[in-house]
């Protein structure tokens, strides 16, 4: 098995005020006796893969954790660990991490999330995702240990973004992976709000980031503007297909603000620190109380983020959307 590098950080204060941390009892009996034998709470932190937003949410998790733990007196070590998108590598972390008697596990992305909830399931040991788009259609509610924060997209406003941009668009590429569980609800929303327009689409799908630079090439003479959902095959493959899509005019609004910052021209949506935090706040919710709510946390948002290098090459005036959201970020490309 592949080894995963943990980065630990222990923050080893004292509790303060005679605060009991022996608050462990959600997970194993391992976990929870490692917790009260350490002083510490033990939480491992699973990204589905190397990406911007994934990034940016981890950051957020472990700074909170880190703010909480020294707020309250506590201990708390965590792992950081990368499925590298691969199914299989991310039941062999998950395996590994309910192996090493970790308290809780806070999977990001919505297959991170599967396979965690899988792997613990002997166990219980808590599981807390963070960015699951469509936690039903995941399957990943009604499990007793499961819970997390959900990151919705608002499809209607993007593509009303889109429209404001140019009215006249005839045809929409909907360019997702099929092995993306997230992307399928958007996109079936995406084709209700273009059927109720009068306005054509093709689906474009691809698994691999060739895949996907081939299905932009096989559309670039058909389409007027890209959609793309939540959809992480797609966000590894933005940095490919920007330049291409840009060069033959044609805007890509996508699902999230790391395929903005890659070239892709808007998006709106979440603050993904703001959703780390959260979801850092829930687990040491669930880790100090020993309940899993039933329920998951939806963060909603309409932040729009545009990229101002990918406008200017468009001929875009990103005026045009300021209207339409609570606040407009704007942002450069960059190779992260």
């Amino acid at each position: 098995m592949k080894q995963n590098t943990m980065m630990k950080k222990t923050l080893a204060l004292a509790l303060a005020l005679g605060m009991p941390l022996a608050l462990t009892a959600c997970g194993s009996a391992d976990s929870g006796e490692s917790a009260e034998a350490d002083g510490a709470y033990k939480v491992a932190v699973v990204r589905q893969l190397d990406h911007a937003s994934m990034n940016e949410i981890r950051d957020a998790i472990t700074a909170e954790l880190d703010a909480k733990a020294a707020e309250l007196g506590i201990a708390i070590t965590y792992g950081d660990f990368n499925g590298n998108n691969d199914p299989s590598t991310l039941s062999q972390i998950g395996a590994q991490i309910v192996a090493d008697g970790y308290d809780a596990i806070i999977p990001i992305g919505t297959t991170a999330a599967q396979q965690m909830a899988a792997t613990a399931q002997a166990t219980k040991t808590p599981v807390i995702y963070g960015t699951v788009s469509y936690p039903e259609t995941a399957g990943l509610t009604g499990i007793s240990y499961v819970t997390g924060t959900s990151d919705a997209l608002n499809v209607e406003l993007l593509l009303d973004m889109m429209l404001a941009q140019n009215p006249e668009v005839e045809t929409v590429g909907l360019l997702y992976s099929t092995s993306e569980v997230n992307s399928a609800p958007a996109i079936e929303t995406a084709k209700a709000y273009l059927d109720s327009k009068g306005i054509s689409y093709l689906d474009k799908t691809g698994n691999t980031t060739d895949e996907i630079v081939a299905a932009v090439n096989s559309m670039l003479d058909q389409v007027d503007a890209v959609f793309t959902p939540t959809d992480n095959v797609v966000m590894n493959a933005e940095l490919a297909i920007a330049p291409i899509l840009t060069e033959a005019g044609i805007p890509h609004y996508a699902g999230a603000d790391s395929f903005v910052r890659n070239g892709a021209l808007a998006t709106c949506g979440v603050n993904y620190t703001d959703l780390g935090t959260q979801t850092a706040d829930l687990a040491l919710e669930v880790l100090q109380s020993g309940q899993v709510p039933t329920d998951f946390v939806t963060v909603s948002g309409d932040i729009i983020t545009v990229n101002l290098d990918t406008a200017a090459a468009l001929g875009v005036d990103t005026g045009v959307f300021s209207s339409l959201g609570s606040s407009m970020v704007e942002v450069h490309t960059t190779q992260e």
